[in-house]
């Protein structure tokens, strides 16, 4: 499993400290040369904590009773949403350095979304019933950052009442306001002042600025209940709506629809002012280099300093994010020597980062960031990232977030760890010889530490580390090394096998008998498996490397993890401690054959993510099951290999569960395509994301991979090195080696080479398949009608109708057609099904007389 960046919560205290008074000027952009800040006559120098005093006022800020007003047939509209307030009151929040910020609004009012493709309406339909979001709803709060206060002044007259208003909603607006401060501090913290000769406060920047426009409604719906719409320039994808929602004691954030509008070069994919902090897509301001120097005092406590070189690619950001558990406390942060203001876990619940979590640290730098600009920053901070779950066996729990990072991007590191000398500890990178290092923590002579170093020997998305009492088991593939690290127990909890033994035996009457005496086994050890997952593991290096080519990092380290989750980065995957069970423990536990087949794949699976996660990336979160298809079908191919009875077992399952019902009769195939990422895992499939991205994305490559194969003149050998699709991933790895893919782009590697068979409509493309089956959910149904056969010289003419079944009108699928000789099946070719009904007129052998359509089941498809 590979996802990552998991965000949580944390709130920090923030003082109460007045905000200097600003006046933005309200013109629009055709009507003013310059919308540059005007300061209003002499400023004074605000504290060395004016960050968080402008922070905390737009998480607190209040409804003005001055500014309360009654509203008909005004509209707020913004891209594919259209808002109308028909008739009621709408109050507008006090100032924040002389801006206006919110809105609550009473009455009647109504909202129309329009998703813009069938994808969207079709996440829409599901969540809300709909494929429009037509809705009434009697109460809305609005946060925004830009003039739509000053847009609605011609059509406000004042309301009767406002002080009453102001008081009954002001406590609600004061709450709801936390949810978008931060996204609002993000633009408004461009104007913080900069510290001058004279110590008077300076403002710099321009408020009118196209690439940063932000509106929230949190909306009171009639029938649908409390939901979010947004709109946000500086994000790839500018407009969503959701809602939270609490199922059987959950919170699920359903993403009901998201969406661009814009062309993604226009889009402003690149800015930082909004709260993406999508993987490896944070281009302002990219980290070069981290140098991290930690003491671990276990079972819980991290001491560390991370020092990151920053490279500034767009400039103009005054505060920068990154992701920091909110467990670990910061004692300071400092940009090239000098002490920065910066707000660690503000609570954003409710925004999009609440799809994610919240553990979040902005730091405000002491100007404007510039274009080409290098910055070092430096963060010293500590707290608990660790818990013991078993004797000698931790838990990594903040394993993306121990360190300030930007998401998943390209970094450089350089890691030094000090801790007891009873332990053993294993991190991404390659383990060197520590150097003096006057910057990081010393030790005491007696103190029993030992300290080790590890340094990427090429830029990796992310670091990470494990520590345990482990024992060590090591393989060898070529010039690969692979270790196997296992403690000598499981955690607390681990499923323990039923008590089966009997000692003793027990007959009425009889002198001496003993009751008979259930004895539980003894619980599992993974360090005497150790050796197993080693060589399990090279294994898979070694077949992965004949196919994809050679590993791409150093040395390989498979680490003890509690849990039944596994996870692979670069050089090191924490493995769950059920991977550690040899197949003797796995029976006492009761798994059935497919469960053994598939927690032994675990460790091929992460294995196969050194390639497909850690050294091509995904480009946004649509891409994502890049990842984990691919990942996953990479261990299918090595399982095809050795058992081809034990893959087609695998491939039902994930078939199966793709077709099975929540409790609503909803089949979790509509919970949408692959391209939905992670908002797959919502309140109607809670396991969407893991089931669609593992188990379609598994079944699209092997469509793939089939269908390419099908389509050689030779018809290489399933499994071989020179198949067509096993060609197309090696020129993939080749291509995007340390960078991102979008789907699209790896279709276009495919694509490359498709054979003359596989044009659809003779067009040398696979727009088809990203359409209909990669951007589809449907798992159609396939029969043969009206064959008929004629004989001529040398060979039978096959003529029948192909039925597609349970598929949009407009599905397209390659279906190989087979014929029946002598008890053996012979390719023909396959057939474009392009909707419910496709002719089809080919030549067989001569005397063919029974045709079948993919007997192979190369298809995911319908078999009942």
């Amino acid at each position: 499993m590979q996802r990552r960046g998991e965000i949580c919560a944390m709130a920090v205290c923030l003082l109460m400290v007045a905000a200097p008074a600003i006046s933005f000027s309200q013109q629009k952009p055709e009507e003013a040369g310059s919308q540059s800040i005007r300061v209003l006559g002499k400023t004074p120098p605000l504290p060395l904590d004016a960050a968080k005093a402008l922070f905390l006022q737009l998480e607190n800020v209040g409804l003005d009773a001055g500014r309360v007003y009654r509203v008909r047939d005004v509209s707020l509209d913004r891209a594919a949403f259209h808002i109308t307030l028909d008739d009621g009151v709408l109050g507008f929040t006090s100032d924040v350095a002389g801006q206006v910020s919110g809105a609550f609004f009473e009455g009647e009012g109504e909202i129309l979304l329009t998703p813009p493709n069938q994808v969207e309406r079709a996440s829409m339909m599901l969540q809300t019933g709909a494929a429009i979001l037509e809705e009434r709803f009697r109460t809305a709060y609005f946060r925004f950052n830009d003039g739509t206060f000053a847009e609605l002044q011609a059509l406000l007259t004042p309301a009767e009442n406002s002080q009453e208003f102001a008081s009954r909603w002001d406590a609600t607006a004061r709450n709801l306001a936390q949810g978008d401060a931060l996204r609002l501090f993000m633009t408004f913290s461009r104007f913080l002042p900069l510290s001058g000769g004279s110590g008077q406060a300076t403002f710099v920047g321009d408020f009118t600025n196209p690439d940063d426009r932000f509106l929230h409604a949190r909306l009171q719906g009639e029938t649908k209940g409390p939901f979010d719409v947004y709109f946000d320039s500086s994000v790839p994808e500018q407009v969503w709506a959701g809602q939270l929602r609490t199922v059987e004691g959950a919170d699920f954030y359903d993403v009901w629809t998201s969406f661009s509008f814009l062309p993604k070069s226009a889009s402003g994919s690149s800015s930082e002012t909004g709260l993406a902090l999508e993987e490896g897509r944070a281009t302002g301001i990219k980290i070069s280099a981290c140098k991290i120097r930690a003491r671990i005092t276990p079972p819980t406590t991290v001491e560390a300093e991370a020092v990151l070189d920053l490279q500034v690619g767009q400039g103009g950001q005054r505060a920068a994010l990154f992701e920091l558990a909110r467990t670990l406390v910061i004692k300071k942060v400092e940009a090239n020597g000098q002490a920065i203001e910066f707000i660690h876990n503000p609570s954003v619940e409710g925004t999009q980062l609440a799809r994610r979590g919240d553990d979040l640290v902005v730091v405000v730098l002491p100007e404007l960031s510039r274009a080409g600009q290098s910055i070092k920053l430096s963060f010293v901070y500590s707290g608990e990232v660790l818990s013991e779950v078993g004797p000698g066996l931790l838990y990594v729990g903040a394993r993306g977030a121990w360190y300030p990072n930007r998401g998943l991007a390209m970094t450089n590191f350089d890691l030094e760890f000090r801790y007891p000398a009873a332990w053993t500890l294993v991190a991404t990178g390659k383990r060197v010889e520590s150097e003096p290092d006057s910057r990081s923590p010393r030790i005491m002579e007696d103190a029993g530490e030992q300290v080790s170093r590890w340094v990427s020997e090429r830029p990796i998305p992310l670091a990470g580390f494990n520590l345990g009492k482990y024992r060590r088991a090591v393989a060898q593939t070529g010039n690969v090394t692979v270790e196997a690290y296992g403690t000598d127990t499981v955690e607390r909890g681990f499923p323990q096998p039923e008590s089966r033994e009997i000692i003793g035996s027990f007959s009425p009457g009889i002198s001496g008998s003993t009751p008979p005496l259930a004895i539980a086994p003894p619980p599992p050890s993974p360090a005497r498996n150790a050796e197993m997952v080693a060589g399990t593991a090279a294994q898979a290096i070694e077949f992965y490397s004949h196919r994809f080519g050679q590993y791409p990092f150093g040395e390989f380290a498979l680490t003890q993890m509690p849990g039944n989750l596994s996870q692979g980065w670069p050089g090191l995957v924490f493995l769950s401690s059920l991977s550690f069970l040899n197949a003797e423990q796995k029976s006492a536990l009761h798994m059935d054959s497919v469960e053994k087949v598939l927690v032994s794949a675990v460790i091929a699976h992460e294995t196969a993510h050194q390639w497909w996660g850690d050294l091509v990336m995904w480009n946004d979160y649509r891409d994502q099951w890049i990842s984990e298809g691919l990942a996953n079908y990479s261990s299918m191919m090595l399982l095809e290999a050795e058992s081809p009875r034990d893959f087609r077992a695998v491939m039902i399952k994930y078939k199966d569960d793709l077709l099975k019902k929540n409790k609503s009769g909803v089949a979790l195939m509509v919970d949408g395509p692959v391209t939905l990422g992670t908002r797959l895992s919502c309140s109607q499939f809670p396991q969407g994301y893991e089931a669609i991205s593992y188990g379609r994305g598994t079944w699209l490559f092997h469509m793939l991979r089939t269908m390419m194969r099908d389509s050689e003149p030779t018809r290489e050998k399933s499994g071989s090195e020179n198949e067509p699709f096993v060609r197309a991933l090696r020129r993939l790895r080749e291509r995007y080696a340390g960078k991102p893919v979008s789907t699209r782009e790896m279709l276009g590697v495919f694509q490359e080479d498709l054979p003359r068979s596989l044009w659809y409509d003779g067009h040398k493309s696979l727009d088809w398949f990203y359409d209909e089956w990669v951007n589809g959910t449907a798992i159609p149904r396939f029969e043969l009608r009206g064959v008929k056969y004629a004989d001529k010289e040398s060979a039978t003419i096959v003529t029948g109708t192909i039925l597609q079944k349970d598929g949009p009108n407009d599905l397209v699928t390659p279906v190989p057609l087979y014929a029946v000789r002598g008890g053996k099946l012979v390719f023909l070719k396959r057939v474009f099904a392009d909707g419910p009904e496709t002719s089809f007129h080919v030549t067989a052998p001569l005397g063919t007389r029974s045709t079948v359509l993919d007997p192979n089941q190369t298809l995911l498809a319908r078999t009942r």
